[in-house]
């Protein structure tokens, strides 16, 4: 039977674009976003942000104002030139005139470092939803994929009715693939999103026992997987398609 791979995941996974030079800073983001139900794709520099701005579109854009070959007021300028992508500032810059000058450019919000983690949650919710980005609704906190579905909302993966146990790092791997379901992801591009969050040593080795886990836990039958599929050469992928 044929899933129709539009109804295949009942959420919108909102793709933010986050500019920071401070490496802690977004590796703390990322994880936390990640796991909130966010694609994050992080920039350190100017010109990496323009290459994946001519590459990709996004819902939301969180931007530092000091970068090391340029600043966030320009990089800002050309976000709002391409379209209406809301535009956080998340800078260290807290005098008057710096946050007079983000939001007269353009920016629907701006946040001084250092920042509550929670409120910045609650602010990127606020602008998504201004922009007419979130329709509030309890399935937006939903992922359903085959007989699969993720709870973001209470961190549970749920197979057939019955609640799965996933460890912290399989969650993440998981949480990962779904919210990337039907793109491949090479085995660096899952080494990056749940390398050593919290403590944990993850080698290509180890991302290999963590896949055998997970099938063995979300499949119905391991051996021949239908939902995390590899591709050969590349890495793995979530098919939307039961088959």
């Amino acid at each position: 039977m044929h899933i129709d791979s539009r109804n295949s995941m009942s959420i919108h996974s909102y793709k933010l674009l986050l500019v920071e030079d401070d490496k802690a800073i977004v590796e703390g983001l990322e994880y936390y976003l990640i796991q909130e139900g966010f694609q994050v794709s992080s920039c350190y520099d100017l010109k990496s942000a323009l290459d994946m701005l001519g590459e990709r579109q996004f819902d939301l854009a969180i931007l530092d104002v000091s970068l090391p070959d340029g600043n966030g007021y320009d990089l800002c300028r050309r976000i709002k030139s391409l379209g209406d992508t809301p535009v956080i500032f998340l800078t260290a810059r807290d005098d008057e005139g710096s946050i007079v000058m983000g939001l007269d450019m353009g920016a629907d919000d701006y946040i001084t470092k250092p920042f509550r983690i929670r409120e910045l949650h609650s602010r990127i919710k606020s602008v998504l939803r201004r922009a007419g980005k979130v329709h509030d609704s309890n399935s937006e906190d939903i992922i359903t994929i085959s007989n699969i579905t993720v709870n973001l909302r209470e961190g549970k993966v749920i197979k057939n009715g019955n609640n799965i146990f996933l460890t912290a790092l399989e969650y993440r791997l998981f949480l990962t693939l779904v919210q990337n379901a039907g793109r491949v992801l090479t085995r660096s591009q899952l080494l990056e999103y749940i390398w050593d969050v919290s403590g944990d040593f993850v080698n290509d080795n180890t991302l290999t026992v963590y896949i055998k886990r997970l099938r063995e836990k979300i499949e119905d039958d391991p051996q021949n997987p239908t939902i995390i599929l590899a591709v050969r050469g590349l890495g793995y992928r979530i098919n939307t398609i039961s088959l």
